[in-house]
C-alpha cells in the first residue's frame, strides 16, 4: 500500500492513519512505515498487557518492518482507552520509547512517536506537549482527512471483519434444503444440470466474484458449501478467489489428480498430502500451489476479488447450516489474512473452531496463522519484476 497524500503536522497523519491502514486502530501499537515521503504501510499489534510482554511487541514490529523493501523512516504510534488525565502526561510512553529505541537501532529513522488516547493526543518527541495532551478536536477537524481515499468514519476496527451479518433466515432455510437435495442420489443430477455451466467449480468461482452478492441463487451458494466440504476443494477454489482463474485452474486439476492417487494409495487425501509434503515427493505444480496457500510466493492476491470473495463469504457462513459453516470461514480468514488483516482473520478463525472444534484446517490456521506469519507478498517491492 503506497500513498502520496501528505500529513502536514502530526494531528493530520493521526488523521489519516485509519484510511491508511484501512480500520479504526483500537488498544494497537501501529507502525507507519515510509519509503522516502511516501508511506509504505501500516504495521498493527495489540497494545500489550503486561510490562515483560513489551519486548517482544518491540521487536516484532522492527523485525517485520527489516523485511519491508526500501523503508526507512517509521511513525510509531499508540493508541489506548487510557487518558492523559488519568497519567498525568502520555500514556503508553515506555512503550513508545521503546519501540524508538529499537528502530533507531535497526537503522530508521523516527519521524514521530505519537500516542491517541481517550482524551487527548501527543507525541513522545515534542517535549512542548502539554501533560494534559493536545485536543482530538485538532484530529476530527483536520483537513488532511478530506484527501483520504476512505472516511474514517466508515470504518470498522481491525477484527470488525471477523464479524458476520445478521442470518437471513429464510436464506438458511433453503441454502439446507437445497444441501440435502445435493446429498440426494436420486436429486443431484437435476441439480446439476440445472446449474449449467456453473456445475464447473471454476465457472461457479467467477460468477460468485461477478454478480452482487445479494443477488446469488440459493442452488449456487449450496453447490459452493458442498464444493468447500472436500478439502482439496476448497483450498482450490480459495486460490481462485484470491489469485484468479488460472491458478483456480490449475489447483483444481491438482485437486482431481491428488484425491485419485489417494484413493489408489487407500489414503484420505490430507493424510497423502501431508506424507508426500514430508518426504518431498510433491511435484512442481502442487509444491507451487503449497507455496501459495502458506504465503511462500512474491505473488500477490488481487485486492478487488479477495474483497469481493469477503462479500461472499462472510453472509454466507452466516446462512450455512452449522455442519457447513467451518469451511467458508477458514476460507474467508485465509482470504482476510493474505491482505494483512490479521486480526479479522483471527476472529473468523475463533468462529470456525466454535462450531467445530476440532475442524482441521482450522486448528492449522490458528496455529499458523497465531504464530505471526505473514505472507512473503506483503514484504516483496511492488517494482520488483515477478511481483505483482
Amino acid at each position: 500500500m503506497t500513498t502520496i497524500i501528505r500529513a502536514g503536522a502530526a494531528h493530520d497523519l493521526l488523521a489519516l492513519v485509519p484510511a491508511l491502514a484501512g480500520f479504526r486502530p483500537e488498544r494497537s501499537i501501529v507502525c507507519v512505515a515510509f519509503r522516502g515521503n511516501r508511506s509504505a504501510g501500516v504495521l498493527r499489534y495489540d497494545l500489550p498487557r503486561r510490562a515483560r510482554d513489551r519486548p517482544f511487541v518491540a521487536d516484532t514490529l522492527i523485525g517485520t518492518l527489516c523485511r519491508m523493501p526500501g523503508v526507512d523512516a517509521v511513525v510509531p504510534i499508540a493508541y489506548t482507552e487510557a487518558t492523559f488525565a488519568a497519567r498525568r502526561g502520555l500514556p503508553e510512553r515506555a512503550l513508545l520509547s521503546l519501540v524508538v529505541r529499537r528502530a533507531e537501532q535497526a537503522g530508521f529513522v523516527v519521524r514521530d512517536a505519537l500516542c491517541r488516547a481517550a482524551d487527548a493526543w501527543g507525541s513522545l518527541l515534542d517535549p512542548e506537549t502539554p501533560a494534559s495532551g493536545h485536543p482530538l478536536a485538532m484530529i476530527e477537524g483536520s483537513a488532511a482527512a478530506d484527501r483520504a481515499p476512505v472516511a474514517a468514519s466508515g470504518l470498522g476496527s481491525p477484527a470488525s471483519g471477523g464479524a458476520l451479518p445478521q442470518p437471513d433466515e429464510r436464506r438458511a432455510a433453503a441454502i439446507a434444503a437445497e444441501l440435502d437435495a445435493l446429498a440426494d442420489d436420486a436429486q443431484v443430477e437435476a441439480r446439476l444440470e440445472r446449474l449449467g455451466a456453473e456445475a464447473d467449480p471454476v465457472e461457479l468461482v467467477e460468477a460468485l466474484l461477478r454478480d452482487d452478492p445479494g443477488s446469488h441463487p440459493v442452488e449456487r451458494l449450496a453447490w459452493f458449501l458442498h464444493l468447500a466440504g472436500s478439502p482439496p476443494m476448497r483450498d482450490a477454489m480459495m486460490l481462485q478467489l484470491a489469485f484468479g482463474p488460472v491458478v483456480g485452474m490449475i489447483a483444481h486439476d491438482d485437486a482431481d489428480a491428488t484425491a485419485a492417487r489417494a484413493a489408489r494409495c487407500g489414503e484420505t487425501v490430507d493424510r497423502l498430502v501431508r506424507r508426500e509434503f514430508d518426504s518431498g515427493e510433491e511435484d512442481d505444480v502442487s509444491e507451487m500451489l503449497g507455496r501459495l496457500l502458506l504465503g511462500q510466493s512474491t505473488t500477490r492476491p488481487d485486492p478487488r476479488r479477495v474483497d469481493r470473495a469477503l462479500d461472499v463469504l462472510r453472509p454466507l457462513a452466516a446462512d450455512a447450516p452449522a455442519g457447513w459453516r467451518a469451511a467458508p470461514l477458514c476460507m474467508a480468514a485465509w482470504l482476510a489474512w493474505s491482505l494483512g488483516r490479521g486480526s479479522a482473520a483471527g476472529a473468523l478463525i475463533d468462529r470456525a473452531l466454535d462450531v467445530e472444534p476440532d475442524h482441521a484446517m482450522a486448528s492449522l490456521l490458528a496455529a499458523f496463522i497465531g504464530s505471526g506469519a505473514l505472507p512473503a507478498w506483503a514484504f516483496a517491492d511492488p517494482g520488483r519484476p515477478g511481483a505483482q
